[in-house]
């Protein structure tokens, strides 16, 4: 299959893919950060939303989208940043491919749009920590939880299970909460692989 990744500097769902003999590419304005830059298209993604792809799975910014930020949201509202990110998630939505996947945490998408056809934990996937994730799909199936480690993930103290909620303010800490865990990547790579 011919796999865009769009919006993923880290190569984690790419990688997941090309592991199973997929031609996957990430893409994003940043720089790839995974080990494989012959695979990243460093740009815009809005023209290749036009091309042949049989799989587009796509994680849109969520800085303007997710209930986490919503202290900000009338700002956004007035100065058209949150317009901005509604338009560019929706431009994932309404591409002509006929698989697409759309990942982004709870956020405003569910009444603007429409509900998330799934919504995720890591703890379903091996990793003992929470992060409630939606999943809005397009011709295809929902990814069925691997290794459920919640019984394990509760006998730890809430701020190393909630580690992503709980992450230190820095320069880095945007990317970092919003690296797919490889649990996840696999899952995806197997179930739409």
């Amino acid at each position: 299959m011919r796999v865009l990744v769009a919006c993923e500097e880290s190569q984690v769902v790419c990688s997941a893919f090309r592991e199973k003999g997929h031609e996957a590419y990430s893409c994003d304005i940043e720089q790839a950060s995974g080990n494989h830059p012959e695979w990243h298209l460093q740009q815009d993604v809005t023209p290749l939303l036009y091309e042949y792809w049989d799989l587009i799975i796509a994680f849109p910014p969520c800085t303007h989208l997710a209930v986490s930020g919503a202290r900000w949201f009338e700002k956004k509202r007035r100065d058209g940043r949150q317009q901005q990110g509604i338009d560019f998630f929706m431009q994932f939505a309404r591409c002509p491919c006929e698989k697409v996947a759309i990942e982004n945490p709870v956020g405003i998408m569910s009444t603007r749009w429409r509900r998330p056809d799934q919504i995720i934990q890591p703890f379903e996937y091996g990793h003992t920590e929470t992060k409630k994730t939606c999943l809005w799909l397009k011709g295809l199936p929902q990814l069925k939880p691997t290794v459920n480690v919640y019984d394990e993930m509760m006998k730890l103290p809430k701020k190393k299970r909630s580690r992503i909620h709980y992450m230190s303010p820095g320069e880095n800490r945007g990317r970092l909460r919003s690296k797919t865990l490889t649990g996840i990547a696999d899952a995806m790579a197997s179930t739409w692989g």
